[in-house]
């Protein structure tokens, strides 16, 4: 079978050497004669699995002893209840950061526990779309904090730069671009990050939190989405994904193999220049985004003459190349580039476009 190429959003592909060992433990792992799928999460074969889970991302990530590393249920929608039961205090209001369908959604169900204050950052000049300065939003200094998101799937809008409000706690949505990149996680009170497109399948959500926010829950907040609770039963107060807390573990034993996240991010970067360098260079593909504000795991194209969509992705999956159709509120194409995406995938797919331009111009 020739190579197959998955552009998907989430769940996205995993690395290949991932997935490869996964399978060779799949019946047997470390000789216990169980899958670790049924293995108790307290046996001290697994506990051992979480804590080098736990400190390879650290390490990975250069996370300060004062963040308490949390693996929780519930994806990123899950987060997006437990931020502010767990940090918006009563009568207290947040701010909510829109520059895309992430954000929004965000703020949306935030709005059921508090005061939210959303607030679109997203501009358009001459049909190119591109985010305000920081300075221009309008924050007020008594919020609780202020949430936004780095990089809209959906939308192929990434923010590089982190902002800063005082001593306002930032906290961030990084499903899609957590560890693809070099951060500095003391500038922010906490990440999130849902596992199924640079850490994992699905069902497992990364929450990194500052120590001092911790203890602030609403008396109301289930148990279960309470991060104290879940800090002082080391994310074990009751029974995790382990399946996916495994596969992810061998995601950061990877990424530290191919030189970790620096090493990532230098391809990354390879990866998206290769693919909207063609696409910039073309007349029969377009994308809408300013170029310093342009995704690096998620890239929107669109063909200028749409009639030819269907045939497009027709095309590119008979050519090993899947998962290209647009979020169906933008449309066009979307190449998701992830961390596990090779290069090799992202030069099959530019040499696909240019074919395809060719062929029907």
């Amino acid at each position: 079978m020739s190579a197959v190429y998955n552009f998907c959003a989430g769940p996205a592909m995993l690395p290949t050497a991932v997935m490869s060992k996964a399978q060779q433990e799949f019946i047997n792992w470390q000789n216990t004669g169980c899958s670790v799928m049924e293995l108790s999460h307290r046996s001290k074969e697994f506990m051992a699995l979480a804590t080098k889970a736990e400190a390879d991302l650290r390490q990975l990530m250069n996370i300060p002893v004062n963040y308490r590393v949390l693996f929780c249920h519930g994806g990123g929608r899950g987060q997006f209840s437990a931020i502010p039961m767990n940090l918006l205090p009563v009568g207290g209001h947040a701010e909510y950061i829109i520059s895309g369908s992430w954000s929004k959604a965000a703020a949306k169900e935030a709005e059921n526990f508090g005061e939210i204050r959303p607030q679109s950052v997203v501009e358009e000049r001459d049909g190119i779309k591109t985010v305000k300065p920081f300075d221009q939003w309008e924050i007020s200094p008594d919020a609780a904090y202020v949430h936004y998101c780095p990089n809209e799937t959906v939308d192929g809008l990434e923010l590089f730069d982190i902002p800063k409000f005082g001593d306002i706690p930032i906290v961030a949505d990084m499903s899609s671009t957590i560890l693809s990149h070099d951060i500095d996680v003391n500038k922010f009170g906490l990440i999130y990050a849902g596992a199924q497109k640079n850490i994992g399948p699905s069902g497992l959500t990364i929450v990194i939190v500052r120590e001092d926010l911790l203890g602030k829950a609403r008396t109301d907040t289930p148990c279960i989405m309470n991060y104290t609770t879940a800090a002082e039963n080391d994310s074990m107060y009751n029974t995790p994904p382990t399946y996916a807390w495994y596969l992810a573990g061998l995601v950061f034993e990877w990424l530290k193999s191919i030189g970790g996240v620096a090493a990532i991010e230098k391809v990354n970067k390879h990866k998206a220049k290769l693919l909207y360098d063609y696409v910039d260079s073309s007349t029969f593909y377009q994308n809408n985004i300013d170029e310093n504000f342009r995704s690096r795991m998620n890239i929107p194209f669109w063909l200028q003459d749409e009639s030819l969509n269907e045939a497009f992705l027709s095309a590119a999956k008979e050519d090993g190349l899947v998962a290209l159709k647009g979020h169906r509120m933008v449309g066009g194409m979307r190449a998701s580039i992830y961390n596990a995406m090779p290069l090799e995938g992202v030069e099959k797919l530019v040499d696909f476009m240019k074919t395809f331009e060719q062929r029907n111009r």
